[in-house]
């Protein structure tokens, strides 16, 4: 999965990664990846929750070395 852009939100805290990942998915032509790093462990059901509620896919999550990583789809 080679994502169109990464957002680089580690060090933020809630609810800033979800917000800096709405900014950022405009940026991301549709049907492309956004990879988002972040090391809140509260974005893990904020981004899901704003996924769902926003209509894009979470196609990713992983958990590396204090590190979250999402890959979302842009759907519209």
């Amino acid at each position: 999965m080679t994502p169109e852009r990464t957002l680089d939100a580690r060090g933020l805290r809630c609810p800033m990664p979800v917000v800096k990942t709405s900014q950022e998915i405009k940026n991301v032509s549709i049907g492309g990846i956004l990879e988002v790093l972040a090391t809140d462990p509260g974005s893990v059901a904020d981004i899901q929750a704003w996924c769902k509620s926003t209509g894009n896919e979470l196609v990713g999550m992983e958990k590396g070395e204090g590190v979250f990583k999402f890959w979302i789809r842009r759907m519209k």
